[in-house]
């Protein structure tokens, strides 16, 4: 599993009294956790996972995988198929209903209350909770300066930008001291540099308060920066779960491998210590014995130094500055072309013809998904 965070206060201190109680990071089990809708559609095949206490978890993967069902088993919003279980810290909860879980919800349309201002949105389920005023008054303050959006307690929702709603709903979600905070797509309504921003902000909120975080996204930027763990979904299965570094660097199947990142690919055959293709030959020395194709990433293989022995040949395709680099595209042999990432000073034209040495380390065979 991936590292927990450290629990403490939203200045970077540990928290005490019960405010550190209430923030008590809570484990999360699914045991055979399924789900078939009731006109027979099977979103989710039984599924055994378990989230540590004050882990962030992302559930990674195309639309209609399952993720956000599996997201929602958890939030009490779906029960299971017959068999499968729910725990919090060990204890059954898969009959409880989601008001009763004590978790924090933020969806990708933020669902805030358009008839009540920014401060009313965020008091609102201390209030359902039966939160005395006085108590609830300094909950929200508290909640307003963690975000940083005191200044807008009195506007209304509709005055707000993408942003700012993001930030009133974790506030809100956050004020009751959930559990385990579950987010969908928080993120998907805004724009690219917005939502870089936010992300970096989401990661350093979550690793002050320790909290347990359940976060759905189809983003993989975002899983990579976010996730302790990322569970890659495929077809209502887990595909492959583990640390973003495990994830991109050891794939377990094809899907998990094309799915995350970029990956070449290239056809062949092993013989004799080399990955012999229609473009030259690859050093292989490890190479598994029949193996008929190897992919990798565009890090493990550059452009032939002058004087140096390419390992393939091949001519670029299309060329795209991208300011610190170039990304080519090259044809080598059959199949789609290999992305190749260039310094940025070297000019490329379409039918340049180009010298590739790829890293061994960086080879990999996979197995079809299951």
């Amino acid at each position: 599993m991936g590292g927990a965070r450290t629990q403490g206060a939203p200045d970077g201190t540990r928290m005490s009294g019960s405010d550190s109680d209430a923030l008590r990071p809570v484990s999360v089990r699914l045991e055979r956790c399924g789900k078939t809708f009731a006109d027979g559609t099977k979103a989710l095949e039984p599924l055994d996972l378990e989230i540590a206490a004050g882990e962030t978890a992302v559930f990674l993967g195309p639309s209609g995988c399952g993720k956000t069902t599996t997201l929602r088993l958890i939030a009490g919003l779906e029960m299971p198929d017959p068999g499968g279980r729910v725990l919090f810290d060990g204890v059954d909860v898969t009959a409880l209903p989601v008001e009763k879980r004590n978790v924090g919800l933020v969806f990708q349309s933020y669902a805030l209350f358009p008839n009540m201002d920014v401060r009313g949105n965020v008091a609102y389920g201390l209030r359902v909770r039966g939160m005395a005023k006085p108590e609830r008054e300094k909950r929200v303050d508290e909640m307003l300066a963690m975000m940083r959006i005191e200044a807008l307690a009195h506007r209304r929702i509709d005055q707000l930008s993408g942003g700012q709603r993001q930030r009133v709903a974790l506030a809100r979600a956050l004020a009751v001291r959930p559990r385990a905070l579950l987010l969908d797509e928080p993120l998907t309504a805004l724009d690219a540099k917005l939502r870089d921003a936010l992300r970096v902000e989401i990661d350093a909120l979550l690793r002050r308060l320790g909290i347990t975080a359940i976060y759905v996204t189809h983003d993989q930027a975002e899983a990579m920066a976010l996730g302790d763990r990322i569970v890659v979904m495929e077809h209502g299965r887990v595909a492959q779960a583990g640390t973003p570094r495990e994830i991109y660097q050891a794939p377990a199947t094809r899907f998990v491998a094309e799915f995350i990142g970029t990956m070449n690919r290239l056809a062949g055959r092993a013989e004799a210590g080399r990955f012999v293709t229609a473009a030259g030959a690859i050093p292989w020395p490890e190479a598994p014995a029949g193996a008929r194709e190897i992919l990798f990433r565009p890090e493990a293989v550059r452009l032939s130094a002058d004087g140096e022995t390419p390992h393939l040949a091949g001519a670029v395709i299309s060329a795209f500055f991208m300011g610190d680099h170039t990304r080519l595209f090259v044809a080598a042999g059959e199949g789609a072309p290999l992305v190749v990432e260039a310094a940025a000073r070297r000019h490329f034209a379409r039918g340049d013809r180009v010298g590739l040495v790829v890293d061994p380390a960086g080879l990999l065979t996979l197995k079809d998904s299951a």
